[in-house]
C-alpha cells in the first residue's frame, strides 16, 4: 500500500473514533443541563399571595384587603425592592380561598421585573368580582398555595406563601400538620392576621388571632407576621409585608418574629370551636 495512502487511513480511523466518542458521551449532560434550565426563568423570589374570602371577611374587610395588596404592589417602596434583588425580578401569583374546596387563583403566575409589569398584575386583581364563601381553612389555603409552586415556571432563591385572613381554622386538616408539610418543601410561610373588627361576637372570632399566627400558621427561615389592628394602617402593613418577602430583610420593628415556644393558642381552637357552635 502506498504511504500516502497508509496515512490517509491512519487519519481518517483516529478522527471516526473521536467523532464517535463525542457522539456517545457528549450529549449525556448537555440534555439533562437542558432539561434542567428549559424554560425556567430565575427570580429574587417566588411569592404566593393567599387571600381569605370567607364569610368572616366582611365586605369591608375584603375592600381593604385587596386595596391594600394593590397598593402594596406599585409603590415605590416595593419598585425600590424589586430593582435591588439579585436578579431585579420575581414571580408572583395571586389566589382566594375560604374552605379546603373553595381555592381559586385570580391572577395565575406573573413574571414581576418592574411598575409595568406590576400595574398589569394589579388591574388583574381589579377585574376579578368579589365573592364570599362559608368556612376557613387556612390548612387547605397552605397545601394549595405549596401546590402552586410544582409547575410556577419559575426558579426563586426562595419560595413564600404570603397568608391574610381574620380567622381560624375550622375547616380541613389541623393547620399544624399542613403547616409542617408546607416547610419540610422548605417553603417560607408568612402571616397577617387581619384584627380590625371592633367587637368580637361571631362565635367564631378570637381575639389573640396574631398569637394563633405565630403558634399555629407560619413557620420557615425569617418568617414572620404582621398583624393589622387599625383600619388605617392596613395598607402600610402590607406594604412592609411585601417588601420584606421580597428583600429577605431582617425582621422590623413592627413585625412580630414566630415564637418557639408551646402554643399561646390552642392550634385547634377553630374546630373546637366550630363543634361546639355547630355539633359537627
Amino acid at each position: 500500500m502506498p504511504i500516502r495512502s497508509s496515512v490517509f487511513s491512519v487519519v481518517a480511523l483516529l478522527t471516526g473514533s473521536l467523532l464517535l466518542g463525542l457522539a456517545v458521551a457528549a450529549p449525556v449532560p448537555s440534555l439533562q443541563f437542558a432539561a434542567q434550565s428549559n424554560g425556567v426563568t430565575e427570580v429574587d423570589v417566588e411569592l404566593v399571595l393567599a387571600v381569605d374570602i370567607s364569610f368572616s371577611m366582611d365586605p369591608d374587610e375584603q375592600e381593604l384587603q385587596r386595596e391594600g395588596y394593590m397598593h402594596a404592589l406599585t409603590s415605590t417602596e416595593f419598585l425600590r425592592a424589586l430593582r435591588d434583588g439579585i436578579h431585579g425580578k420575581i414571580a408572583l401569583t395571586y389566589f382566594e380561598w375560604a374552605n379546603v374546596n373553595d381555592r381559586r387563583v385570580i391572577v395565575p403566575w406573573r413574571l414581576i421585573d418592574g411598575p409595568e409589569a406590576a400595574d398589569a398584575f394589579v388591574a388583574e386583581i381589579a377585574r376579578a368580582p368579589y365573592r364570599r364563601a362559608s368556612r376557613t381553612s387556612v390548612s387547605g389555603a397552605l397545601e394549595f398555595g405549596a401546590q402552586l409552586f410544582e409547575n410556577s415556571g419559575f426558579k426563586g432563591l426562595r419560595r413564600v406563601i404570603d397568608v391574610s385572613g381574620d380567622g381560624v381554622n375550622n375547616n380541613g386538616p389541623p393547620v399544624t400538620i399542613m403547616r409542617d408539610e408546607v416547610l419540610s418543601k422548605g417553603i417560607v410561610i408568612n402571616g397577617l392576621p387581619i384584627m380590625i373588627k371592633q367587637q368580637f361576637n361571631s362565635g367564631m372570632d378570637i381575639e389573640m388571632l396574631d398569637l394563633y399566627f405565630e403558634d399555629c400558621v407560619v413557620g420557615g427561615p425569617g418568617s414572620f407576621v404582621i398583624p393589622i389592628k387599625e383600619r388605617d394602617k392596613f395598607k402600610e402593613a402590607t406594604r412592609t409585608k411585601l417588601v420584606q418577602e421580597i428583600a429577605a430583610l431582617p425582621p422590623m420593628p413592627q413585625v412580630v418574629p414566630v415564637s418557639s415556644k408551646a402554643p399561646r393558642v390552642p392550634c385547634m381552637i377553630g374546630e373546637q370551636m366550630w363543634q361546639q357552635r355547630w355539633g359537627n
